[in-house]
């Protein structure tokens, strides 16, 4: 499947102690093959004040017997008025050679993000085909990760004065929180009971939120592609799992955790990383073990959603920055300009032009 996306990274987990899990069952085999995230860009995380671009995007829900989600774009990704306007008119041979450019590198970036990517995932099928909840801990450990790296950098650029968004901050805060409870499950279930399982996921953890950190500091479009690629492959495994063992999930209870996580009384920040929807409007049952899941897979649809409308820059808002009746309008995606879209380029501007805070 077509890749257009960017950004990955890890979080360490607290997790070193060993929880004796309660009696869940279903422990077995789940092979998960890489498919990048079948999810639709968010058409309404844009901010209103400067150029528009209209497109439109069709997607099917996601059920539990749908397997993809079909999207339909007027104009390809990345595209803005002004670029239709040189199409048209004839650019100039330095444009062109800028465009082709650009575009290499954008399959450079997102060639190694799909390698580094498919790498870890043969990793994690040999060492868990037979460990379903140790394989979701690793995951999930790991999927935290690079939400933290992003707010490290985003804290950086604030305290320079570079880029000062807080949609972007509050944003990937809840998207880690969302994560967290995700970990907190698996541990509930028994998924870092033993002493490698943890090491393991740890240690990646580490080494990629290093390398989030770098990788989001020179290119975050490169950063949010690659955790795309991870939160495509999280939704991917999660589906595959749930209709492996439906049925045997239906007779098991949900974790106490799960429960309060999606039935609570707050559920601010479960609204805040659902970019794509108006806060209130997915509230989940919990009755039994495939509710649980099917809610962790329907969450790594909706982080999937996000990290690909990051990979414009400037193209996320906070769900709750904007009147619900926005999200019912015809799909109208306003980009901002950008400012800076990496170390490099926040350095060179805050050397030639003075600071802007917004």
């Amino acid at each position: 499947m077509a890749t257009t996306l960017s950004s990955p990274v890890f979080a360490v987990s607290s997790s070193s102690r060993s929880s004796k899990p309660r009696n869940y069952g279903l422990n077995s085999a789940s092979s998960s093959s890489y498919s990048l995230c079948p999810i639709p860009q968010n058409p309404r995380s844009a901010r209103p004040w400067l150029s528009r671009k209209l497109y439109r995007v069709h997607a099917t829900l996601l059920q539990d017997n749908e397997e993809k989600v079909a999207v339909e774009e007027s104009f390809p990704h990345k595209t803005s008025p002004q670029d239709e306007v040189k199409r048209s008119s004839g650019e100039s041979a330095g444009s062109s050679s800028s465009s082709n450019l650009e575009t290499w590198v954008v399959k450079f970036e997102q060639s190694v993000n799909v390698f580094l990517t498919d790498s870890v995932i043969k990793i994690l099928d040999t060492l868990y085909h037979d460990r379903n909840y140790a394989r979701f801990f690793v995951l999930e450990t790991i999927a935290r990760v690079p939400y933290f790296a992003f707010m490290s950098v985003l804290h950086m650029y604030e305290s320079f004065g570079w880029w000062r968004r807080a949609d972007y901050l509050k944003v990937h805060f809840a998207e880690s929180w969302n994560e967290m409870h995700h970990l907190l499950i698996m541990e509930e279930l028994g998924g870092n009971s033993l002493w490698f399982d943890r090491f393991l996921a740890q240690h990646i953890a580490i080494f990629y939120y290093i390398m989030t950190v770098l990788m989001y500091a020179v290119s975050p479009r490169m950063a949010y592609h690659f955790s795309e690629c991870v939160e495509s492959h999280a939704y991917s495994t999660y589906d595959k799992f749930i209709k492996a063992q439906g049925d045997e999930l239906k007779k098991l209870p949900a974790p106490e955790v799960a429960v309060k996580y999606y039935t609570g009384d707050d559920l601010y920040l479960f609204d805040e990383f659902q970019t794509s929807r108006p806060p209130n409007t997915r509230r989940p049952k919990i009755e039994n073990l495939y509710d649980v899941f099917l809610n962790i897979r329907d969450d790594e649809a909706e982080h999937c959603k996000t990290m690909k409308a990051c990979q414009t820059h400037g193209n996320l808002r906070s769900p709750h920055s904007f009147p619900a009746e926005e999200f019912e309008d015809e799909a109208v995606c306003i980009l901002p300009e950008a400012d800076c879209e990496g170390i490099v380029d926040c350095i060179k501007k805050s050397v030639t032009a003075p600071t802007k805070q917004q």
